[in-house]
């Protein structure tokens, strides 16, 4: 096993040590102090939707239990707390009334970090979109990116004295493609029109919202959440490469062009752009405002390989199999040495602020044994990917932080509770929290932070 304290010493006493959760997959109380439902509530109660259609109602009640779970994370020393705050508690309608009491849920919250010396590093959409703005077609309708801006106003301008850092959305890749084209998130459309308007329309809502932020808090650092994809071709040949930097402009360069460089990518507008809702003047400018930092969330790599049907649409990519045997129980594919790629690529492409990496973590269903839960693999899969980032470091990218995925076990979306990725166990009958094998360790490599002004060689 690693030693965390020596693995501690490869990185700059600065450096932002973590944990993340979202506010649909622990909060519950859907249904308490005027929050109304979110796409995700009226998505769980589908039958197939999500796995023995599971929901939100309860999830990890952190919305009851919020002191308790602060009180973990500081006694676990970590530095610094990523959350999500749910729009239908604030703007239940999405538009029109405030609801103080969703305000005055993060009000404590916030509080409660910074009585104990905790960072808080705040998202303002992980995919509750409120139910109601479906009525004009959710992300596909222009009208929502206004809905985004005064919510983002609204939440700043109460909560913004207060936030270390803010980022505008986390992961579109899920909330446009996995949610409007793949059908597997709400609200499981499957539709490559409707996605490209969800793609604009996202984008766009991400720069009003910067705008907002500004407006309303110009202390705050203001970033974006992308779960960039390494994407590996499955041979060298000529077809598969070329497949390949055709699904960098779909999975990657479909955000990242539009937000660091003011364009979408030209063979993806080839392809689509007809497709695309109509791109007003003045939108790119709005959605290429400058950030302060950008946050990576990353578990996997993406392996793909040319689709040589005749007329496939765009990317026209199909997976090409693993390389590694090493699978997380959700079936995805160890790959540390492929974060470290993705970073310098991105790098290579883009002019990028500072990074922190927001989410990383993987998922092992190791349940409770005589009151502990000896999860090895997941502790390995942290150190492998620590030292990855340890790597960047001393390469010289601005890494400033990391966040593991997850404080604590909690609603994985379309599975349900069946896939565990905390750093802490929760008995969902009994709301038990037992820190995992994995957490003690993180927490014996986070409490070394912050630690003087060691510098990265």
């Amino acid at each position: 096993m690693i030693d965390p304290k020596r693995l501690a010493e490869r990185f700059p006493g600065d450096f932002v040590f973590g944990v993340a959760t979202a506010s649909f997959q622990i909060e519950g109380a859907s249904k308490a102090d005027g929050r109304k439902p979110s796409i995700w509530d009226a998505f769980s109660n589908m039958p197939g939707r999500v796995f023995g259609r599971q929901n939100g109602d309860v999830a990890c009640d952190h919305y009851h239990r919020w002191e308790q779970d602060l009180d973990l994370i500081k006694e676990m020393g970590v530095s610094a707390y990523r959350f999500s705050i749910a729009w239908p508690r604030i703007i239940p309608e999405g538009t029109g009334r405030i609801n103080e009491k969703g305000l005055d849920f993060y009000d404590k919250l916030i509080d409660g970090l910074k009585d104990r010396g905790i960072k808080a590093f705040a998202t303002l959409y992980h995919w509750d979109l409120p139910l109601a703005l479906m009525g004009d077609g959710g992300w596909t309708a222009r009208s929502t990116t206004y809905a985004f801006q005064r919510y983002a106003k609204v939440v700043m301008a109460r909560l913004g004295d207060r936030l270390d850092a803010v980022a505008t959305f986390n992961e579109p890749w899920c909330s446009v493609w996995l949610s409007h084209l793949y059908g597997v998130h709400a609200p499981g459309e499957r539709n490559m029109d409707a996605a490209l308007h969800a793609l604009h329309y996202t984008n766009l809502a991400h720069g009003l919202g910067v705008d907002a932020i500004r407006q309303a808090a110009p202390q705050v650092p203001v970033g974006l959440v992308l779960n960039a994809h390494e994407i590996i071709p499955g041979s060298e040949s000529e077809a598969d490469c070329a497949a390949a930097e055709r699904a960098f402009q779909f999975h990657n360069g479909v955000f990242f062009g539009p937000v660091f460089k003011g364009e979408y990518p030209a063979d993806f507008l080839s392809a689509l752009g007809e497709r695309m809702p109509d791109i007003k003047d003045g939108d790119m400018e709005v959605i290429s405002q400058k950030l302060d930092w950008w946050g990576l969330n990353y578990y996997t790599p993406m392996r793909v390989a040319d689709d040589p049907t005749s007329g496939a649409e765009f990317p026209a990519t199909v997976d090409a199999p693993p390389v590694s045997k090493v699978k997380t129980d959700i079936g995805w594919e160890v790959c540390a040495p492929a974060l470290k790629s993705l970073v310098e690529t991105l790098y290579d492409r883009y002019d990028l602020p500072a990074c922190y990496i927001t989410e990383n973590g993987a998922c092992y269903n190791t349940e409770v044994e005589n009151g502990e839960v000896d999860d090895q693999p997941r502790l390995d899969y942290y150190a492998e990917h620590l030292g990855v980032v340890a790597d960047l470091i001393r390469e010289g990218f601005p890494m400033r932080g990391y966040f593991a995925w997850s404080l604590m076990d909690n609603f994985e979306w379309a599975e349900g509770y069946r896939m565990r990725f905390g750093l802490v166990y929760v008995d969902y009958e009994t709301q038990e929290r037992i820190i995992k094998k994995s957490g003690r360790w993180y927490s014996a490599l986070a409490s070394q932070f912050p630690k003087g002004n060691f510098k990265a060689g």
